[in-house]
Parts: structure tokens; sequence; C-alpha cells
């Protein structure tokens, strides 16, 4: 565990849902950093695979992440959980011992896991094998959500996607300019 508890460290909070064996997809701004979005983020949002299996598995790496609902910057609740509970709310905004860990099961503008599963690629980060949305998945669910967070990364994200599309039809790359 580390020195400082709730200090953002990312890695460590998607090792922790990885040696648990946790099914999931990342999405949100550190899926969008991970395609080279410039844009920092400060929690760390997934979409778990939605069976009872996976869902005691992620129920054991709340409880290893020390993971609390999220009320405030200053404060968070504990709560009891299992397999059923957490299954059974659409979000959840935690706080954990390694940071903010936003749960969506159905992020805005999508279908949940089996959708995003069609298009995501499997990311080493910080030497983590990680589920990553696709772009296109990531800029569709932040259109859809419609906040001004998301709003304002918008115009970054769709140039980076469509950098990407050159790419993969062979043209080379324009400048982001």
């Amino acid at each position: 565990m580390p020195d400082s508890p709730g200090v953002f460290r990312p890695v460590d909070l998607l090792r922790v849902m990885v040696e648990s064996r946790v099914a999931f997809i990342l999405i949100g701004g550190l899926a969008a950093t991970v395609h080279g979005s410039p844009y920092a983020t400060v929690d760390v949002d997934v979409v778990p695979q939605r069976d009872p299996r996976n869902l005691t598995r992620l129920s054991d790496a709340l409880r290893a992440l020390g993971a609390r609902v999220y009320v405030s910057a200053e404060e968070a609740l504990p709560f009891t959980h299992d397999a059923r509970s957490l299954g059974e709310v659409e979000v959840w905004n935690l706080s954990t011992t390694y940071g903010a860990l936003d749960i969506t099961f159905t992020p805005a503008g999508t279908q949940g896991f089996a959708d995003l599963a069609e298009r995501a690629a499997s990311v080493d980060i910080g030497g983590v094998e990680v589920l990553v949305a696709a772009l296109e998945d990531v800029v569709r669910s932040k259109a859809a959500a419609g906040r001004e967070k998301d709003l304002i990364v918008l115009p970054t994200l769709r140039r980076l996607l469509a950098l990407q599309i050159e790419e993969r039809q062979g043209r080379p790359p324009q400048s982001p300019a």
C-alpha cells in the first residue's frame, strides 16, 4: 500500500484490478490519454463485464483497494458490497487508496462492455496489460454525455481520431495544427 492513501496512482489501481482478474475496459480521460490526448485526468473510468463471477472479482478488488463511496474531495463513505449489490447500480463513483475510480456499466452513447469490447485493444500501461476502449468509442461516449468537461476536450479527441484514421488508411498524417 502507498504511503499517501488517495494519491492518484492509476497504474497501481489498474494492477489491483488486473491481478483480481476483473474483466473491464478502460474508458474516459485515461483511455483518451493512452490514445494521445494532452489533457490530464484525475480518475480511472472502467466498464466492467456484468456477470456474477466478474462482479464477485470486482467486489474483491474494491476491498483490496479500500474503496469508499465518493462524496466530495474531503469525504468518502464506507460501503458494504458484493456481486449483486455492485451490479444493481449503473454508476459507482469511488475513492480508493490509489485515487478516484468511476465504474460505469453503460457509459453514455454505448451499450456497455460487449459494445466496447468489439473495438477495444490490449495496451500495456506501466507494465499492466489493460483493455482500452477505442478512441472512436471514447469520443462517442464523451459526445453523448455532453458534460462541459467533455465538450472542452472533444475537438482535440476528434482531431486525434482523424489522425488515427488517416494512419490506418495508409496516408501520412497531417500536422495536428
